[in-house]
């Protein structure tokens, strides 16, 4: 049978199999001798021990398309990061890591602001402002009233999307939303592992509906940069990139230079003061970094 593995817990793989469910797997030991780990998202085979138990053995790992380092995955096509507008307040810094992390591992995002029906129209047109030019999908959705979800249902079908964003933001609502009917798999692991879903800190895959799945990441609170070069920084801010090899002097960093032309067209609002701004304290932190 070939499946997806949706967790890994203590040494137990939890491989969901299309239209057959949830089996419980142990991998042979040749993964070992060969040093390769399953991660969450491989494609599997896997040897049917009891379909009434329903375990199985992991025999196969299909070649990956992709990995991610944070969260440790693989075949990931997408990710969604929801903030709310409101209640709580959106953590404009936080969610700008989360943007630079996917781009450095190549990840499309999808950013979603939640709880449009809080909001101000004018709190919305700076927010579209602000994140237009950035490079990634824009979504205003509200659990509340439904607005945005058939796009964003539409979005992640026949994908697999990482799911991110702090607590409060309404990520069960958009998902209760979008998901109608759909089982979610989690209860299913808390009853073979006998451990609720919140005790491990592990990345697992939800199964939305056919081919399609979302995978839930903790550990958002808080996302230190990865170590690089930060003269490539500016390389992850998309709405910087029309400027490009146009300032006064080759290798502009746009930071303390004269004539550039990035902070020209901040002054003139041409691009987002407030991503600025976050990407000079990320450029700093990266200078500290490299001290250290």
């Amino acid at each position: 049978m070939t499946g997806r593995i949706i967790k890994g817990v203590g040494g137990f793989y939890y491989v969901y199999v299309e239209d057959r469910g949830l089996y419980e797997c142990r991998a042979k030991g040749i993964f070992r001798n060969r040093g390769q780990k399953p991660k969450v998202g491989d494609q599997v085979e896997v040897d049917l021990i009891s379909e009434e138990d329903k375990t199985a053995t992991l025999s196969e790992i299909y070649p990956r398309k992709n990995q991610l380092v944070r969260p440790m995955s693989a075949n990931v096509d997408q990710a969604l990061v929801i903030f709310a507008v409101h209640e709580p307040e959106p953590n404009y810094n936080l969610l700008n890591r989360f943007l630079l992390m996917m781009d450095r591992q190549d990840i499309p995002v999808l950013i979603g602001f939640n709880k449009t029906d809080l909001a101000e129209l004018s709190e919305l047109e700076k927010i579209h402002r602000d994140y237009e030019h950035c490079g990634c999908r824009l979504l205003f959705l509200s659990a509340q009233t439904g607005e945005g979800t058939q796009e964003l249902k539409e979005l992640l079908d026949q994908r697999t999307t990482v799911l991110a964003g702090p607590s409060g933001v309404g990520k069960s609502s958009i998902l209760n939303r979008i998901s109608g009917e759909t089982q979610m798999l989690t209860g299913d692991i808390s009853r073979k592992i006998k451990r609720g879903r919140h005790t491990t800190r592990h990345s697992e895959l939800i199964h939305l509906w056919k081919n399609t799945y979302l995978m839930d990441t903790p550990g958002f609170s808080s996302l230190y940069l990865d170590r690089m070069d930060k003269e490539d920084l500016r390389f992850s801010f998309s709405e910087f990139a029309p400027y490009e090899n146009r300032c006064r002097f080759k290798g502009c960093c746009h930071i303390h230079e004269s004539d550039c032309l990035v902070k020209e067209a901040v002054d003139e609002g041409m691009i987002s003061r407030l991503r600025y701004e976050d990407y000079c304290r990320f450029y700093e932190e990266l200078e500290q970094m490299k001290k250290w």
